[in-house]
């Protein structure tokens, strides 16, 4: 097996960044091997505009599915994006590693999904959910916050995490993926590396690696597929909800 880990945090020695590295010490432990995606480390521009095309077919009103569907046709992909899709293409589970930022996924990531997640090569009208382009393939969110688990409930005052996860986690769905249950790491806040903070730390590290470990007894996330909605893209009558974004009216 062969796993990603797509970092989404400018500071590599981060907690996040030290997530990251024993995400990929975890699997080959294993015995499987791993790469790291360090999006701010290598500089990925998370821009998408006409300046990422340098043969545009429309360049005086840019269109991002236009060109980049002219792009996959011409075999003209920009290399930062066809780098992170080969990257996709190679590994069987990928591990997103990010801080909740702002109650959602930094911009850094989402721009890495308005990129490389690309009109005509990742996704097309028809392949899309249960017949996405990375069908088979498993995706588990490794995110970190800081406030605690009670201020995370349904009830807390920083929202209910499933909620705010659910964009990402649904759009994952979208291309194909078997999207796991997500781990996180609560009140890691920023330091200071005393001798509290490294022993939150080694735990988490912990717990994160016997949760690497349990993926193939992990239950997926579960969302609606093809046969669930109607020729006006509703759900059908008596088709499950599996999230209040996505629910019967009434």
């Amino acid at each position: 097996m062969h796993a990603l880990i797509v970092l989404a945090h400018p500071e590599a020695k981060s907690f996040n960044g030290q997530m990251a590295e024993a995400a990929k010490a975890s699997f080959e432990a294993q015995g499987h091997t791993a790469e790291i995606s360090d999006l701010y480390g290598e500089g990925f521009d998370a821009r998408e505009a006409l300046m990422h095309f340098p043969a545009p077919k429309a360049p005086e009103y840019f269109s991002a599915m236009t060109e980049q569907r002219h792009a996959v046709d011409n075999k003209t992909l920009p290399a930062d994006v066809e780098r992170e899709i080969k990257r996709l293409e190679r590994a069987d589970v990928v591990v997103f590693q990010f801080p909740l930022w702002w109650f959602s996924i930094p911009g850094m990531l989402k721009g890495w999904m308005d990129r490389v997640f690309v009109w005509g090569r990742v996704y097309t009208s028809k392949m899309r959910y249960d017949t996405g382009y990375f069908r088979g393939k498993r995706a588990v969110v490794s995110i970190t916050t800081g406030g605690p688990p009670a201020t995370h409930a349904p009830n807390g005052r920083q929202g209910d995490m499933d909620m705010e996860l659910w964009p990402l986690h649904f759009a994952l769905n979208y291309v194909g993926f078997t999207v796991l249950p997500p781990f996180r790491s609560f009140a890691v806040g920023v330091g200071p590396e005393n001798d509290a903070y490294k022993a939150m730390l080694e735990g988490y590290k912990a717990r994160l690696r016997d949760h690497l470990s349990a993926l193939d007894r992990l239950e997926p996330l579960r969302f609606n597929g093809w046969d669930d909605w109607d020729a006006n893209g509703q759900l059908k009558p008596g088709a499950p909800s599996h999230s209040p974004f996505m629910r019967h009216p009434g």
